[in-house]
């Protein structure tokens, strides 16, 4: 589950260190608009996983998980070819749209078999294994930059898929027993998304989880700019990104383990007010520096609030799924579109918004981190599930 779910990671981060040179050959006029390459590919995701989570539940996890790949394959083979900038959002897009099939399989199976406090446990085990991914992505992407060019970072993507497709087809068994499955009809599938929707801990948890992680997507797209350009780190950037990276692997350890003392709701809470207060207080410091504080202020404030982010994502995810587990194809798919949908709006927002300072990216920490808090509240304020 977590080399399926490092998919994802891989084909973004390993991209980063090629950003700049993709724009230039491919006729890219302003800089912002290469962070395209990244935002396209998570317009995918939030798109495809509303057709994986209902195709998983009528045809079986794995069938649906393949075709994710498949198509995954599909774009990689686009954005390899590509001889402009739209041919290789297409691509982007079309890997998108294929990554969604692990990103959200992965979670229906792992709800199959575990719930609650465990299911918060084990996502984190599995972010703290795919956590290695990011660490060592950029670094990966970089050293293919010295031998070729930004098109064999596809090719590389496309074995890896290869091989990912062929291991878990030998190694995964089926989780959705035959007698389990439901069909794929609309009036099913419209009912399921009612339900996630007019429940309010799923809809709730899903609409703070997407918040959480808006500025964290748009930290995504503009690293390049932000520390190859703005800071000159040019090629030591992957050294940079990995040990932030390394935040979020230990709040994911971590987790795995403070999850089963103090519960999912109690940490969630406290790491999104370290997130909004720490950014508060880093803004003032950045505003006083003109938007450029000093390298190791930026990386220590943000090695904090990457800490959260990582206690985050599993703890607001399982929160979210808690109720609607009878439905869990589905509901992964609609608690993932949502989430990732709001995400995507922040991060593009923060990320456009970015002008060769930190200011737009730590104000957004802060902002959307508060409107998260707040979602939390509001959620437990009229919730009935039981304590987790």
């Amino acid at each position: 589950m977590a080399t399926l779910m490092s998919l994802v990671a891989l084909s973004i981060d390993a991209m980063l260190p090629a950003l700049g040179e993709i724009g230039r050959d491919l006729g890219v006029e302003r800089a912002n608009d290469v962070q395209l390459v990244v935002t396209l590919i998570f317009v995918g995701i939030a798109v495809g996983q509303l057709a994986y989570g209902p195709l998983s539940d009528s045809a079986g996890r794995k069938p649906a998980l393949l075709a994710g790949l498949g198509l995954f394959m599909i774009g990689c083979l686009f954005s390899l070819f590509s001889q402009s900038f739209p041919m290789m959002l297409t691509g982007r897009l079309l890997q998108g749209l294929g990554a969604a099939g692990p990103r959200i399989v992965t979670i229906a199976v792992i709800r199959d078999q575990y719930e609650g406090r465990l299911m918060a446990r084990v996502m984190s085990l599995a972010m703290a294994i795919f956590i290695i991914v990011p660490i060592i992505a950029p670094t990966m992407g970089q050293g293919i930059l010295l031998v070729a060019d930004w098109r064999a970072i596809f090719g590389a993507f496309l074995a890896i898929a290869v091989a990912t497709a062929l291991w878990f087809t030998i190694r995964q068994p089926e989780t959705l027993p035959v007698d389990r499955r439901v069909p794929f009809t609309l009036s099913r599938i419209s009912s399921g998304f009612r339900e996630v929707l007019t429940t309010r801990a799923a809809l709730g948890y899903a609409v703070a989880a997407g918040l959480a992680s808006g500025p964290f997507l748009a930290y995504l797209s503009t690293a390049p700019q932000m520390l190859q350009v703005q800071y000159g780190l040019g090629k030591s950037f992957p050294l940079y990104f990995a040990l932030l990276a390394i935040a979020l692997g230990a709040a994911s350890l971590s987790n795995a383990k403070l999850v089963m003392r103090y519960g999912m709701k109690a940490l969630a809470r406290r790491a999104l007010a370290m997130m909004g207060l720490l950014s508060v207080g880093f803004f003032v410091v950045a505003y006083l520096a003109e938007g450029h504080p000093s390298l190791w202020a930026l990386m220590v404030y943000l090695l904090l609030v990457f800490f959260c982010e990582g206690i985050l994502y599993g703890n607001l995810n399982a929160l979210a799924m808690e109720p609607i587990g009878h439905i869990a194809g589905i509901g992964a798919a609609v608690v993932g579109a949502l989430s990732l949908v709001i995400s995507i709006a922040g991060g593009a927002l923060i990320g456009q918004a970015y002008n060769g300072t930190v200011l737009p990216l730590v104000a957004g920490f802060g902002l959307l981190g508060l409107a998260a808090l707040a979602a939390m509240r509001w959620t437990e304020s009229g919730a009935t599930t039981p304590r987790s």
